[in-house]
């Protein structure tokens, strides 16, 4: 439709004819009578509330006043919209009115900011929402993943999502940050872990200054053809993206190799992201501990707490030479505290409540955030933010993957991984353990199966096992053996060969007199309670009943413990995500 016929619609804000419906929790399209008439592409405002006996919605309590003959045409619903029956409240015993059903609590609606905020309110059930979900389907930027994700999150498992936040110069609003021209690193990187049981999330964020490898990269080019980018060893991190025509992608294929986790999908942002969602949900709160003022980011803040939207927003998640050591681990910490603040803002009430604020994000999100392809359409990215919006943020937690200075370098500028730190917390990430405390997880793990690991402990000389190879590690029984009777005392011990079929999990089964000594080879081998199968014990060759370990696809090597730690390893970089914390 030309600039003619949209009228004034272009001067009209959609949010104002989409209402909150407080028993679904969902917003609703609430067109006028006379919509039907000049239909813009994205709806129009909400009529006022009619008064008493005027035209509209019925007063509560009042019979809906019947069109006479000569406005029915008038006030004909937009084609194809179902009329919504309007059930009047009924009268409670004793003349009050009916007790409404409780309203759904706010609170677990937490939306993660780069995909979570597009998880609103789409309703396609009209031909407003129909067409504004069109033009939001429009906005989305999507490119191919290549195969290195899993080509999908799935309800029934963990979601891992890389966040990526570039410096690239180029494009609408991203100019005037000094080196116009450049393609882009993977300058804020954020892994974002998400736990089957949607009980918790860590949000793991990559040093861009640290050195890794990149490996080879298989790319879909502009052009539809593919190239297989080569890889480079001892580099920055950030070179990942952007660098030698490396795609999204490439930073997946990178980051799977430095951590072992498969992603499922990845979310780019620019410049401009932050300063329109900062400015979508009315600013953002942040505290300093300190007086700010960086003239290379443009930032000057006076210390304390400050509410910071669109340019003022980038420039904080960007300074760094006037924080903590002028680092871009202290500027890390910035960029934490203020995508807490930022979710603590979107769970509000003051935003969920608010069709403007939800419709700017909406736009907002749509608009500068780059998505792979399998999450490339509006209503994939909402069903992905349904599962994000379940995660309770007091159980969400930020931490930095654990560095130290790089040794080959006389005065070091990169970093390198501390692997002492660095490999727990995959490990964590890994078997899907919080960072933090999860007292709902706690209460809901059965009780039996953490009681296996409970009561007395054979000595290791009394441990009768066989074992069988199910990982698919060549070798894996017979080193397990060697490292079980050489280091460990384990001397009532036969390796088997290989197991029937490749299995995930390691396993022990065991019969009820065999209790204590599985739960010894359990500690000495770093198995987590499910690993233990309580049964019927076998015989061995000798005739002598023995337990069944089955090694599995989550052995990492003998002596390597199978289980994950408990907590998270002490000294690492790490934000709650509910409490506010005040830069230094």
């Amino acid at each position: 439709m030309d600039a003619q016929g949209r009228g004034r619609a272009e001067n009209i804000d959609p949010a104002d004819q989409w209402v909150l419906n407080p028993d679904t929790g969902d917003y609703e399209l609430r067109l006028s009578p006379s919509a039907g008439q000049g239909q813009s592409t994205v709806p129009g405002p909400r009529r006022a509330a009619p008064r008493q006996g005027g035209r509209g919605r019925p007063t509560p309590g009042r019979d809906r006043e019947r069109p006479r003959q000569g406005e029915r045409d008038e006030r004909r619903e937009v084609p194809g919209q179902r009329r919504r029956r309007v059930k009047e409240p009924e009268p409670a015993a004793g003349g009050g009115r009916r007790k409404q059903r409780p309203k759904k609590s706010k609170g677990k609606k937490v939306l993660v900011w780069t995909g979570g905020s597009l998880a609103f309110l789409l309703v396609t059930g009209c031909v407003g929402g129909y067409l504004y979900y069109q033009h939001l389907n429009d906005n989305i930027t999507s490119i191919n993943d290549d195969g290195a994700g899993t080509g999908g999150f799935s309800k029934d498992r963990a979601i891992n999502i890389l966040v990526v936040g570039t410096d690239k110069r180029s494009g609408s609003g991203n100019k005037g940050y000094g080196d116009e021209g450049s393609l882009g690193h993977a300058d804020t990187t954020i892994l974002l872990h998400v736990s089957k049981d949607r009980t918790n999330a860590t949000a793991l964020s990559i040093p861009r200054d640290m050195i890794t490898d990149i490996p080879d990269c298989p790319t879909t080019m502009k052009d539809g053809s593919k190239k297989t980018i080569p890889g480079s060893t001892n580099v920055r991190f950030n070179e990942s993206l952007g660098q030698n025509e490396r795609t999204p992608s490439c930073t997946m294929r990178t980051v799977t190799k430095i951590t072992g986790i498969k992603l499922d999908h990845f979310m780019v942002a620019d410049f401009n992201a932050v300063k329109t969602l900062s400015s979508a949900v009315g600013g953002v709160e942040v505290c300093l501990a300190k007086d700010i003022d960086d003239p290379k980011s443009h930032l000057k803040l006076s210390k304390g707490t400050h509410t910071i939207e669109g340019e003022k927003a980038l420039a904080f998640v960007r300074t760094r030479h006037t924080v903590g050591n002028g680092g871009d681990l202290s500027r890390i910490a910035l960029q934490q505290q203020f995508l807490s603040a930022l979710m603590r803002k979107l769970k509000s009430s003051d935003t969920l409540t608010n069709p403007t604020k939800m419709f700017s994000l909406a736009e907002a999100g749509t608009k500068a955030l780059t998505v792979d392809s399998t999450i490339g359409n509006i209503m994939k990215l909402r069903d992905l933010g349904m599962e994000l919006g379940k995660l309770d943020m007091k159980n969400l937690s930020f931490a930095t993957l654990p560095v130290k200075d790089n040794p080959a370098e006389k005065t070091p500028i990169t970093v390198v991984p501390d692997p002492p730190k660095a490999d727990p917390l995959f490990a964590m990430l890994r078997a899907d353990q919080s960072l933090t405390e999860v007292k709902k997880k706690q209460k809901r793990e059965k009780a039996a199966v953490a009681a296996r690991l409970k009561g007395p402990k054979a000595d290791a000389s009394e441990v009768r096992v066989d074992i069988y190879n199910g990982s698919g590690k060549t070798g894996a029984a017979q080193t397990t053996l060697t490292w079980l009777q050489n280091n460990e005392g384990v001397l009532k011990s036969t390796q088997l060969g290989n197991a029937p079929s490749v299995i995930k999990k390691t396993t022990l089964e065991y019969g009820p007199a065999q209790a204590d000594q599985a739960r010894r080879l359990a500690e000495i081998m770093g198995l987590p309670a499910s690993a233990l199968k309580p049964g019927k014990s076998e015989k061995n060759a000798q005739g002598l009943p023995a337990m069944k370990l089955t090694l599995g696809g989550d052995f990492k090597g003998a002596g390597v413990p199978i289980a994950p730690p408990k907590k998270a390893p002490e000294g690492i970089q790490k934000v709650e995500a509910d409490k506010t914390v005040c830069a230094k």
